[in-house]
């Protein structure tokens, strides 16, 4: 081991950074984020990922609001199948 190292072109930071990944800073309130531990607890998982789950199933398009243009495509195929 040497006694001195230099690290003044060190980064700080993990060495391979998660692909696919962005760290980002969120406030959230206390009680949600108690809600996803205990789940996660239960579930044998973390919590930022059921976070994460629930944020892609919210922006999921059938979970979408029903528009006026996928309203008028449901009552054309019920009205042909009558």
């Amino acid at each position: 081991m040497k006694q001195e190292y230099d690290f003044s072109s060190g980064k700080r930071g993990p060495v391979v950074r998660a692909a696919g990944k962005t760290r980002v800073t969120i406030w959230l309130d206390d009680d949600i984020v108690g809600t996803f531990r205990e789940r996660a607890e239960k579930e044998g998982t973390g919590y930022q990922t059921l976070i994460n789950s629930a944020l892609r199933e919210t922006i999921r398009p059938e979970s979408a609001p029903v528009t006026i243009e996928s309203l008028r495509r449901v009552l054309r195929e019920e009205f042909m199948m009558v």
